[in-house]
């Protein structure tokens, strides 16, 4: 019989994560497919492609947003065995609050080893065509930035026209085998400039064994070449602003972080970036059964006996004030105040110390 019970829990409590997960899904496509038809507004695209792209970005973002789909989704499933009377039913036959809380712990945990080697991956591959594909679709886009491990690829507005930048890789505040196109307002080709490094620590750029072609109307009329020590130029972009886009590891799944990490680390990507990133990812099961604990405290223990609205306005409450927590120790870390690892694992530490407080009052027969 408790075999029968266990897999009737197992399964009922994996049929409302999917629900979630499907409403959840539903309004970041809603959302998201505003965002994506405003990017192709000046393009003569039908709605198909903001579509694929909305279907592309949205895998990730919903994985992003587990740990408060689990809180969700446990805090409803008990809600509905409290509602229906089951939990009276599973206590006749053994069950405890702790017994029910440590099945769904241990099931989040589990399912968040298996997102992080099965899942991640293709989302993963799903964000680095997001990216291409809008790359592909930038010219009518004053400023876009695509970055990956090969190297970095600016287009901005400049004074009569566009300019679009390129770039190998950044070490310190050194970019190597710069290229800039500078086009006017017709995407016409004017000038080529070249440079071997250049100093990007502030918005004007020193450029470094420079050439810079100029050009009449294409690559066939060539109107002057010319060599210079050093040259400079103002961007948008800076050191401070291109290294922030080097800690997007959205296009990247935590097999590729374990398996090539110190490749990684040869290419340019910041190490402590690196680890904060690892850190994030791992710590994503263990955020799982923490917040499975904190919705079992609230179900089971802390709002036993309050209605249903309560329990909606409290757990947005907290799902609000776990995000920002997770944000305030995200900044800290990026602000050097702590280490950009231990940032990843001060929300999770925090939270299941105070979780287990609470455990331990709902442990009864």
């Amino acid at each position: 019989m408790n075999k029968v019970l266990f897999q009737y829990l197992l399964s009922n409590y994996f049929k409302t994560i999917l629900k979630v997960i499907l409403i959840f899904y539903s309004f970041g496509i809603i959302l998201n497919l505003f965002e994506e038809i405003e990017f192709f507004k000046n393009i003569n695209s039908s709605l198909f492609l903001p579509l694929v792209l909305t279907s592309l970005f949205i895998p990730s973002l919903i994985i992003k947003l587990l740990p408060f789909i689990i809180f969700i989704s446990s805090m409803w499933f008990l809600l509905q065995l409290r509602n229906s009377k089951d939990l009276i039913t599973l206590k006749i036959f053994g069950y405890s609050n702790f017994k029910i809380f440590l099945m769904l712990g241990i099931s989040s945990f589990m399912l968040g080893w298996f997102i992080l080697f099965t899942v991640n991956p293709i989302t993963s591959t799903m964000m680095k065509y997001y990216e291409q594909t809008k790359s592909r679709y930038s010219l009518d886009i004053d400023h876009l930035v695509s970055i990956n491990k090969n190297g970095l690829w600016i287009k901005e507005n400049s004074d009569n026209g566009y300019r679009i930048i390129s770039a190998d890789k950044t070490r310190s505040n050194i970019l190597t085998n710069i290229s800039i196109f500078i086009l006017d307002k017709n995407y016409l080709l004017n000038k080529k400039i070249t440079a071997k490094f250049g100093d990007i620590a502030e918005n004007e750029w020193v450029l470094n064994d420079v050439i810079i072609e100029k050009f009449e109307t294409n690559l066939n009329n060539k109107k002057i070449k010319e060599s210079v020590s050093s040259l400079i130029i103002y961007s948008e972009y800076n050191f401070e602003k291109i290294n922030n886009l080097f800690k997007n590891f959205d296009t990247m799944s935590f097999l590729d972080l374990i398996l090539n990490y110190k490749n990684l680390q040869n290419e340019g990507y910041n190490k402590s970036y690196l680890d904060q990133n690892l850190n994030s990812m791992l710590s994503l099961p263990f955020f799982l059964f923490i917040m499975t604990a904190l919705s079992s405290i609230l179900t089971m223990g802390a709002l036993k006996q309050s209605n249903n609205f309560t329990f909606i306005v409290v757990g947005i409450i907290a799902c609000v004030a776990i995000y920002y927590f997770k944000d305030l120790s995200l900044a800290l870390g990026q602000t050097d105040r702590i280490s950009l690892s231990l940032s990843a694992w001060i929300p999770v530490v925090t939270i299941g110390l105070l979780s287990s407080i609470g455990i331990l009052q709902i442990n009864e027969k």
